[in-house]
């Protein structure tokens, strides 16, 4: 059996309906959030889950408190998985941050994050995040099922990193919806193994490719 990556976004939170910046500022769940995890949650504990970790920020490990009730599995706190940082951004709705920050936002969109003052850029964040789970998966074994909870930006950064995808491209990847998640599955043959991304921002859960495209199976049905 293929090794497994689930990359689990956290529930809803007041901020997130207001439209405001969360990045590494610690906003919980709000009452829509919790019911959000709960219900996931219990979809992802039928995959049964090995291990899982959590950004150490309150509304993922509360997101992640969820499951491992569930599933019997304590959650890790990890600060390496924490939301990109947004400087002075955080707390602000999009508008507020154009009014207050014209020229640091103008830059931003164009591409130019670290003007931002106190921010990340999206490939720091994405290449902290791909650190942390490559020194995770050396205790993943033969089947088993790693679930890492955290945020949208840095998930979404931190997959494009993990799976080198051209930092031009990560843009192409629209966000992660709260409590949706993605898939990465390990291609593993005798000589060789390589990581794929086989769902993004789904509330179902994995099954089977059934497809005339072989390049859709795994190696190990594909030699069977």
């Amino acid at each position: 059996m293929n090794r497994r990556v689930i990359l689990w976004r956290h529930g809803r939170t007041a901020w997130n309906v207001a439209g405001r910046v969360q990045g590494q500022s610690d906003i919980p769940l709000d009452d829509v959030g919790v019911q959000q995890a709960k219900a996931a949650g219990a979809r992802l504990a039928s995959l049964q889950p090995d291990r899982i970790i959590t950004s150490d920020l309150q509304r993922a490990a509360a997101t992640a408190a969820e499951l491992g009730a569930l599933c019997g599995v304590t959650p890790e706190l990890d600060s390496r998985f924490r939301e990109l940082n947004f400087g002075v951004r955080e707390g602000l709705t999009w508008r507020e941050a154009w009014d207050q920050f014209p020229n640091e936002m103008q830059a931003w969109v164009d591409g130019h994050e670290h003007v931002m003052p106190g921010a990340e850029t999206y490939q720091q964040a994405g290449e902290r995040f791909a650190a942390a789970l490559n020194s995770e998966l050396p205790s993943l074994g033969k089947g088993q099922t790693l679930v890492i909870v955290a945020h949208g930006a840095v998930l979404r950064t931190g997959m494009n990193a993990f799976l080198g995808f051209p930092l031009e491209q990560w843009k192409l990847f629209g966000g992660l919806s709260n409590c949706h998640w993605a898939v990465l599955e390990e291609w593993a043959h005798e000589e060789w193994a390589e990581w794929r991304l086989v769902e993004w921002n789904t509330g179902t859960l994995p099954e089977p490719v059934l497809s005339d495209d072989d390049l859709a199976s795994p190696p190990s049905e594909l030699v069977d």
